[in-house]
């Protein structure tokens, strides 16, 4: 499946969630719309296909995710993709969202009020300054290259972590750059919103470094 148009975008956003969700993602356009005259959080252009390019595009991430899977970490949230889609889709997930530009966390706050969001929490802050916890999912839309992504980020993950990671066309390259042993992690996922776009799917065994 192929979503091309925005009617088929949301009713792949709905077989995913209830009227509530639907409802928090209505709201959300809205909202988004507004925020987008006083600050670029997503191209202008990208606002006419918003539940194609941007709320379907986050929601496909649930497909690789065990069901009632909670916590779950998003990193460099920026407009609030996938973190806030996810929380406000999923009512019994909590959701950790991490962004350090001053303006983007104070709109994610707004956001998280008005959708009344009791499920998401809005780290405003570097990674490296997170507070380490175990995530059962990590989710990364625009956060870093891959390798670097994974050595920022490897500390909130365990063996029963589940990593979704929409990289675009860049997804089998950046698998390609990573050591052979990690590389057998991970695999690319087609992306439903966008024929030329992969997500990185896994579970990332990582060795944690040991102080001297």
């Amino acid at each position: 499946m192929m979503i091309e148009q925005e009617d088929e975008a949301k009713a792949f956003c709905a077989s995913l969630t209830n009227s509530t969700g639907i409802a928090r993602l209505e709201r959300f356009a809205e909202l988004l719309k507004l925020e987008n005259e006083h600050q670029n959080l997503v191209a202008k252009a990208s606002l006419e296909t918003i539940w194609q390019r941007h709320f379907a595009d986050s929601a496909q991430l649930l497909n690789y995710v065990p069901r009632e899977t909670s916590p779950w970490l998003d990193l460099g949230t920026g407009a609030g993709f996938p973190g806030i889609v996810i929380a406000a889709m999923k009512a019994d997930c909590e959701v950790v969202v991490v962004e350090s530009r001053k303006r983007r966390i104070e709109w994610l706050e707004r956001l998280c009020d008005e959708l009344e969001l009791t499920n998401c929490h809005v780290e405003g802050a570097r990674l490296e300054q997170v507070e380490s916890f175990e995530a059962r999912v990590i989710s990364a839309r625009a956060f870093a290259p891959l390798p670097r992504l994974l050595e920022l980020s490897a500390r909130f993950s365990s063996i029963n972590t589940t990593w979704v990671l929409p990289k675009g066309r860049s997804a089998a390259q950046e698998l390609s750059e990573l050591k052979k042993a990690a590389q057998s992690m991970f695999h690319v996922e087609q992306s439903v919103t966008d024929r030329d776009a992969g997500i990185i799917v896994g579970k990332y065994r990582h060795k944690p470094r040991h102080r001297a």
